[in-house]
């Protein structure tokens, strides 16, 4: 005997709905991510949390974000036609520099509208994160913290190893200086700032502050992040609905018309 129940078609769609809720529950607890959008619009909201995890393992009671997790959903997000645009949500203490980075410049790289939030905290290695989006915005009460590379573990006493200090340094605000309004000289005299941080060198700034340096783009929250990228999504869409323009005719192309051409 058949267990198989048949719906009606409100049943139907309730049930449809109630997998898709599911699905997207299941989605947010196993990525930190979700698909959503207003109808005409899809998004992808991707959430960078915790310490950017890179090539150690972090202790199980710290929260992460995995870069291996991250760059395959960045891939997914491009190459997927369903997805509109890409928003980021920030409240991250920083974490492994490279894994950092190399989110960064795949978001940075990425054709498809991008906008950045930072929420809470955009510290340290957050901060070419938030930069990486075509446009970023900070909450009033959020801060970053602008400081120069640190390592731990054991260090070698050789000049090799400032230079490497130093190259890599040179690496970051390389990318937020290409990515942002804020200028290197500016960017480096507020990482070694010595008279703010009492255990620490560096800069804390809060979002007016980010802003007003150059360093962020606009203050606002949620519903400021979602406007810009749906206007983000538009301009897009019309960009790419315009005809191609006439092409040049090549010197080859006249030539071979010409000798094309019937002789009176």
């Amino acid at each position: 005997m058949s267990n198989h129940k048949n719906y009606t078609a409100d049943e139907a769609e309730e049930l449809t709905k109630e997998e898709t809720e599911d699905g997207r529950l299941h989605q947010i607890a196993d990525s930190g991510s979700v698909i959503t959008g207003d109808g005409s619009h899809v998004i992808h909201c991707l959430t960078i949390i915790g310490q950017i995890e890179g090539h150690n393992v972090l202790p199980s009671q710290n929260k992460t974000t995995k870069y291996e997790h991250v760059i395959p959903q960045l891939v997914a997000i491009e190459e997927d036609p369903r997805i509109d645009g890409l928003l980021i949500i920030l409240n991250t203490v920083g974490g492994d520099v490279e894994a950092g980075l190399a989110l960064a410049e795949l978001m940075a790289g990425m054709k498809k509208p991008t906008v950045s939030l930072v929420l809470g905290g955009g510290h340290s290695i957050g901060v070419p994160l938030a930069v990486a989006a075509k446009h970023s915005f900070i909450a009033s009460t959020a801060t970053m913290t602008i400081h120069p590379v640190r390592m731990n573990g054991l260090l070698i006493g050789v000049p090799q190893t400032m230079d490497y200090f130093e190259r890599m340094q040179e690496r970051i605000t390389r990318f937020v200086t290409a990515n942002s309004s804020i200028s290197t000289d500016r960017f480096y005299e507020l990482a070694m700032n010595t008279k703010e941080l009492v255990m620490d060198v560096g800069t804390v700034l809060d979002g007016a502050d980010a802003v007003e340096e150059g360093l962020i783009d606009s203050l606002g929250s949620l519903s400021d992040a979602i406007a810009c990228l749906y206007e983000m999504i538009d301009k897009s869409r019309k960009k790419a609905q315009k005809p191609a323009g006439k092409r040049k005719t090549t010197k080859t192309e006249k030539t071979i018309k010409e000798k094309n051409q019937p002789e009176a």
